[in-house]
């Protein structure tokens, strides 16, 4: 089975949802989209197997969305992608594919719903945050 993750080391959501992944016994396919960014097609293809507006994919924190005016309505698709593909930065993450699905994980729990196997144990996110019990069973 392969599971991948368009994964950012420095974002506590991507180390959350990686954790949730190897939580689960299985090691994915890490793709560090900042050093390797998707190619066109790619991210297209991510977009429409999530099933989400392009715009959704949109990162504002810490990217030059203010700068580049990507608030503005009038944008194309077309210039919402050109934008991500010049600056990565401005895809948000992680995004996780696996055999049942393909999902923005945010919140990290997001990922639990695509993943094939069960938790193996207890998991708490980076800030303590309890989402996954001792027996795996995921915590409302």
């Amino acid at each position: 089975m392969t599971i991948t993750i368009y994964h950012n080391p420095a974002c506590g959501t991507s180390r959350n949802v990686l954790a949730l992944i190897r939580n689960s016994g299985e090691e994915p396919r890490i793709v560090e989209y900042l050093k390797t960014p998707p190619s066109r097609s790619e991210l297209l293809d991510l977009i429409g197997r999530m099933e989400i507006p392009v715009r959704t994919l949109l990162r504002e924190k810490g990217t030059p969305y203010n700068e580049l005016g990507l608030d503005n309505l009038a944008l194309s698709d077309n210039d919402l992608i050109d934008a991500m593909m010049a600056h990565p930065t401005l895809i948000n993450r992680p995004i996780v594919v696996t055999p049942l699905g393909t999902a923005l994980c945010r919140p990290s729990e997001t990922v639990l719903d695509i993943l094939p196997n069960p938790q193996r144990g207890a998991f708490a996110k980076e800030d303590g945050e309890k989402i996954v019990g001792e027996t795996g069973e995921r915590i409302a």
